[in-house]
């Protein structure tokens, strides 16, 4: 089991549950066709995103594999809600973890989506302990897949329209670390000491 003590702060981010007060901002990019693009909904309207509002608030702890942790992008400087991050765990037996990040496309361009990820790299690794974690992306979303690379995991397949999405026939990219992997990432990054990235 995971339940973070939160705030969780990065250099320029603090990582927190969803509040009824972030609908306005949940909205706000839940309803762009962009960012609706690569991935399985369309864009939604307020009362939508209302409804998955209160979904993401109730999702702080991860209790049982199978369960989403769920956390909201804040950047300090404004306190902007830029996104969320999200981690779900996969397997008890197999240790293991995937990845998921939203931002909103105004706050694209800064290095948020690589800082808010990384944080829930460690809280995987670290905190539930786990062996293995993915991130999985439309073949088509490169901005991504470069999210994924600057955190220094694997592209490990690309499967060739092996999906059904929104009516046509998309491919899945899956990119993978290990925990292994991780720990020598964290030990050759400045100032690091091999117990994982220095906290920011």
């Amino acid at each position: 089991m995971l339940r973070p003590t939160f705030p969780i702060e990065t250099e320029r981010l603090t990582l927190r549950p969803f509040r009824e007060d972030d609908l306005e901002s949940l909205y706000a990019y839940q309803s762009l066709p962009e960012v609706a693009r690569f991935l399985y909904w369309e864009p939604r309207d307020r009362e939508e995103s209302r409804s998955f509002l209160r979904e993401k608030m109730a999702a702080a702890t991860l209790e049982k594999e199978g369960d989403w942790l769920v956390l909201a992008v804040e950047w300090r400087e404004t306190g902007d809600l830029v996104g969320e991050v999200n981690l779900q765990w996969r397997s008890r037996e197999h240790r293991q973890g995937e990845i998921g990040y939203i931002l909103n496309p105004d706050f694209h361009g800064k290095g948020f989506a690589t800082e808010a990820a990384e944080a829930v790299l460690r809280l995987g690794f670290e905190g539930l302990g786990l062996h293995r974690m993915v991130g999985r992306l439309d073949g088509r979303n490169v901005a991504s897949a470069r999210v994924l690379e600057r955190l220094g995991m694997r592209r490990e397949a690309h499967l060739v329209q092996n999906e059904m999405v929104k009516g046509e026939w998309t491919d899945e990219v899956i990119y993978a670390m290990l925990r292994e992997e991780w720990d020598a990432r964290a030990a050759h990054a400045p100032g690091g000491s091999g117990d994982g990235p220095a906290q920011d």
